[in-house]
């Protein structure tokens, strides 16, 4: 069965390698266009990840992706770095954050 986006987000928390982000807090907004359209936030804080479907008012960084090209990036498919540069992946806010959110999870 296809990896889907929903599938992503609830492993999230359980891919969260705490000791690579110290003392951080923010939340990262992940908004989702495409097949599985909708938009979803990651709030770390105290050494945990927890990740709800919706909108957050003040997200530190925001993450904006065509739902195919994100699961895709996840199965190595696509990297990551690369979509950014040809625009599949758009970024606001905190760009240091969304450098540190590759080594901030286990992925595979």
């Amino acid at each position: 069965m296809p990896l889907t986006v929903a599938d992503l987000m609830s492993k999230m928390p359980g891919a969260f390698l705490p000791e690579k982000a110290p003392g951080l807090e923010a939340v990262l907004q992940f908004e989702f266009s495409g097949e599985e359209a909708g938009a979803w936030y990651a709030t770390i804080k105290d050494g945990k990840c927890t990740v709800e479907q919706g909108k957050h008012s003040n997200p530190k960084m925001t993450l904006s992706a065509d739902s195919s090209d994100y699961v895709k990036i996840f199965t190595g498919e696509l990297d990551g770095m690369k979509a950014f540069m040809q625009g599949k992946i758009k970024l606001a806010g905190d760009l240091n954050l969304a450098m540190k959110l590759m080594e901030m999870f286990k992925i595979r």
